[in-house]
């Protein structure tokens, strides 16, 4: 797309089509658990990017409140990242102490299959420990559940109800994520969609308020308060 788009415009074709022609040899030649290249690693984080960034502006996120942080940990080429370091706790440090947010809120499935969503936990929480070590102010960490099993109801510190234009609002944002919103790449045992788990997620946490006899709801989005204890 991107060298059809500079070869419409007569934008340095030749530059474009010796990157795309490098691309499609590195794709080709790359064996199972081989690093990706250089350039495919940058198509890969502007896909994921820019997924980010329509779903976030699809519930209504100004383009100017997002921030991307990159961070070094996820940067292998590879399944397996690297430990979480210092250079992506100074990195979150300095995003948080620019931002000065309320609240954080955290993908708290920690035992995801791919792992990703408990190192990105873990690079926020040892940030958070720094700063109040240091004697600063902590915001609030809110942790919620995604594509993966839902929170307990005694574990659940806060549930927002959804009506079905909210539910039908997230899901056009997951939709947002093209590359990620079928099949999940790493998908355990569950062989739905990420839509439908977290559609079933949240319409089940509903119903299950509604038996203990509280107010019924469309669906719900669970928070767990987090207790500030390292993982």
């Amino acid at each position: 797309l991107v060298t059809e788009f500079n070869r419409l415009f007569d934008i340095d074709r030749d530059r474009s089509e010796e990157v795309e022609r490098r691309v499609r040899e590195a794709l080709a030649a790359k064996k199972p658990g081989e690093r990706d290249s250089e350039e495919v690693l940058k198509i890969k984080a502007l896909i994921r990017w820019s997924e980010a960034k329509a779903g976030a502006m699809e519930v209504g996120v100004p383009e100017e409140n997002l921030h991307f942080l990159d961070l070094p940990f996820y940067r292998t080429g590879t399944i397996a990242k690297k430990p979480v370091g210092d250079e992506d706790v100074a990195i979150i440090e300095e995003l948080l102490r620019r931002v000065q947010p309320d609240q954080i809120y955290v993908a708290g499935d920690l035992s995801d299959p791919h792992g990703t969503h408990r190192m990105c936990a873990e690079a926020i929480f040892r940030t958070l420990q720094k700063l109040e070590g240091a004697g600063e102010r902590v915001p609030e960490v809110l942790l919620y559940r995604g594509a993966w099993q839902e929170y307990e109801l005694h574990e659940i510190d806060i549930a927002v109800p959804l009506s079905p234009s909210d539910l039908v609002l997230k899901r056009k944002a997951i939709f947002m994520h093209e590359s990620q919103k079928d099949e999940a790449l790493f998908p355990g045992s569950d062989p739905r969609e990420f839509w439908q788990r977290a559609e079933d997620r949240n319409t089940g946490t509903a119903a299950k308020y509604n038996q203990i006899g509280l107010p019924e709801f469309f669906a719900m989005e669970a928070f767990v308060r987090w207790n500030g204890v390292p993982i």
